[in-house]
């Protein structure tokens, strides 16, 4: 019996370029090695589809969140995202595992989804890792794993749970593209939603300075002089504030350490 089987109600997704076959490989051993069942989800190419792409982004809003130009990677980043959810809201399964195809698998990630599907019901978005998760506020333990809010900058979409009612009730409100994905979902007062990370984290991105987005060593990033970029530290003020008051106005600036119940997935 595979590990998906043993989960049940969940889709795991692995999003990758198909020209990323090298990526693709080293993420088929990873998983292979976990007994994890998955499909591959191919991402949307921003360079090659472009223009495309283009009508779906709001340019003026993106760049006063970025500080600078947007990339076609970024905008086909997001829109891979997209992707994943509608397949799980066309789907039968309740919860999606969306892999990037940058991520290393530490030894407790199975218990840890297990885990983490018991506790679903305390929680709407789960990262399971992270680029930066600052400033974080305990809402309670599942098992060993503390479930955190995040007050600051809460990056990173390598590895993460969503569930069905989530997907469904955010895709409406994600376009036009105004920031990245995860600055934009880190924007837990706009959307309402229950977005925590588990901790320990039990996986973390490594794609060792080639970043099919990014370029190497974020050779693609081009930003604004700072005379410019006031616009980028105005909107992450904004959106501080915003979401410091949505987690107090929720209960969620306390920190908790007590046990949270679980509950069979099925």
């Amino acid at each position: 019996m595979s590990a998906a089987q043993r989960l049940p109600g969940l889709m795991v997704l692995l999003i990758n370029l198909p020209r990323s076959t090298e990526r693709r490989a080293r993420m088929e051993q990873r998983l292979a090695a976990l007994g994890l069942d998955y499909e591959v989800l191919p991402a949307v190419d921003g360079r090659a589809r472009w223009e495309e792409l283009l009508p779906s982004v709001d340019l003026k809003a993106f760049q006063r969140h970025a500080g600078g130009d947007v990339l076609p990677g970024e905008i086909g980043c997001y829109h891979s995202h997209l992707q994943a959810w509608q397949r799980l809201v066309a789907s039968d399964a309740q919860v999606l595992l969306v892999l990037e195809d940058d991520m290393v698998f530490h030894d407790d990630f199975m218990d840890a989804l297990r885990i983490a599907l018991h506790g679903r019901a305390h929680w709407d978005m789960l990262k399971l890792a992270k680029i930066r998760a600052k400033q974080p506020v305990c809402q309670g333990l599942l098992g060993p794993y503390r479930l955190n809010a995040c007050i600051g900058a809460f990056t990173g979409f390598g590895a993460y749970l969503i569930q069905r009612e989530t997907a469904q009730r955010l895709l409406p409100q994600l376009l036009p593209i105004r920031a990245p994905i995860d600055r934009e979902l880190e924007q837990v007062h706009r959307h309402d939603i229950r977005h925590f990370s588990l901790e320990p984290f039990p996986a973390h991105p490594q794609d060792e300075g080639q970043s099919t987005i990014t370029g190497e060593r974020f050779s693609n990033v081009r930003r604004y002089p700072l005379s410019r970029r006031w616009t980028k530290y105005a909107e992450q003020t904004r959106n501080l504030f915003g979401r410091v008051m949505y987690l107090a106005r929720r209960g969620r600036l306390r920190s908790r350490h007590t046990a949270l119940p679980l509950k069979d997935p099925t």
